[in-house]
């Protein structure tokens, strides 16, 4: 949970803690979503919603609500925002890690991202914006259907970079959502940090001129509902995890032959080199660590990734020759190229994070 994390869930104290929080791995994996019994009162996320509107309430825009689901999302007919289970217990955090090796929106700064970027959703959707002419003209058209998977630009300046893997470049919806995000976060100075990024500060620009004209307006989207909420959610965590880590998946293929080929050597004066497939096991967490600064993909999928790129070194008979430096650099440029072609978007009719 990093060095915020044991302070995120001081709101509860010991008499409190639900009975289930006791249960091992094995047995918890078995409880239903529904016979969690949890909500976001009395946990550090109602301080963060608090913020959060807050912060909306200053520019003048629509008030959002919140409720627990099985993750990240926020409908196009409502005002809120569904937020995972696993962050309003620490128990159900610390089986997150487990399972999916990452918890994300697990910190205070995560967890706020995260909401300014559903957020964007919610102003979107509650004003009606992309109906407007300019705005389909500066983002594209929301009704672009969602692609099963995108393949992001990490060079591009007309996008800005606000949750990881380059999320703006997936769909339309996204980018005005990462916009909007960006412009919303207290003192972000944007229009320093973009300052050589023409594109995507035109974007912001026409984001903050937005906004100062819908502030104080009424929003045509109020009704307050929620989605999927967990106490309706029948399916066991130990389901969900199965579902959730088959998404995260990369499907093993050959492609990427070459390129370890070019970084590690067949060449027979070489057999005395230690395996490549044992070059990168010893250096798993070095390689997977540099690479997630880069990209901020799921620790789960680079994991899955080294995986296949192991077996692969392996069936190809490479040695590690050369400086270990350099085969760690060109690792992690290859790690990062191979998980961008398989960085997923949603495939929920509302829009996920």
């Amino acid at each position: 949970m990093g060095d915020s994390g044991g302070t995120l869930w001081s709101m509860r104290t010991k008499s409190r803690q639900p009975w289930w929080s006791y249960l091992n791995d094995d047995e918890l994996l078995q409880m239903r979503l529904k016979d969690l019994s949890i909500s976001i009162e009395g946990t550090w996320l109602q301080g963060s919603m608090k913020m959060l509107n807050s912060e909306l309430k200053r520019r003048g825009l629509v008030q959002a609500h919140a409720w627990i689901s099985d993750e990240w999302f926020s409908p196009d007919t409502t005002p809120g925002i569904a937020i995972p289970f696993y962050l309003a217990h620490p128990r159900l955090a610390r089986l997150e890690r487990k399972m999916f090796k990452d918890v994300e929106g697990g910190t205070q700064r995560e967890c706020m991202q995260i909401l300014r970027h559903e957020a964007g959703h919610i102003v979107q959707h509650a004003y009606a914006l992309h109906r407007r002419r300019k705005w389909q003209e500066t983002f594209g058209r929301s009704s672009t259907p969602y692609p099963e998977s995108y393949r992001p630009n990490p060079n591009s300046r007309n996008f800005v970079h606000h949750l990881p893997r380059w999320y703006a470049q997936s769909h339309p919806d996204e980018d005005f959502a990462e916009t909007f995000a960006v412009w919303l976060t207290p003192r972000s100075n944007w229009r320093v940090k973009y300052a050589e990024w023409p594109g995507a500060l035109a974007k912001l620009e026409y984001v903050d001129g937005l906004m100062t004209e819908i502030a104080g307006a009424k929003a045509g989207l109020t009704r307050r509902m929620e989605v999927d909420p967990v106490g309706r959610l029948n399916r066991t965590l130990a389901d969900h995890y199965e579902q959730k880590l088959a998404w995260y998946v990369v499907d093993t293929d050959t492609r990427y032959d070459k390129d370890l080929q070019r970084i590690f050597s067949s060449d027979p004066r070489h057999s005395h080199r230690p395996p490549a497939s044992t070059f990168l096991r010893s250096n798993r967490v070095a390689i997977r660590e540099s690479a997630w600064r880069i990209s901020g993909a799921y620790h789960v999928a680079l994991d899955n990734t080294i995986d296949q790129l192991i077996a692969r070194a392996r069936a190809l008979k490479l040695r590690a020759y050369g400086r270990e430096h350099e085969l760690r650099r060109a690792m992690v440029r290859l790690l990062n190229n191979k998980v961008a072609h398989q960085l997923h978007a949603s495939r929920r009719q509302w829009f996920a994070v």
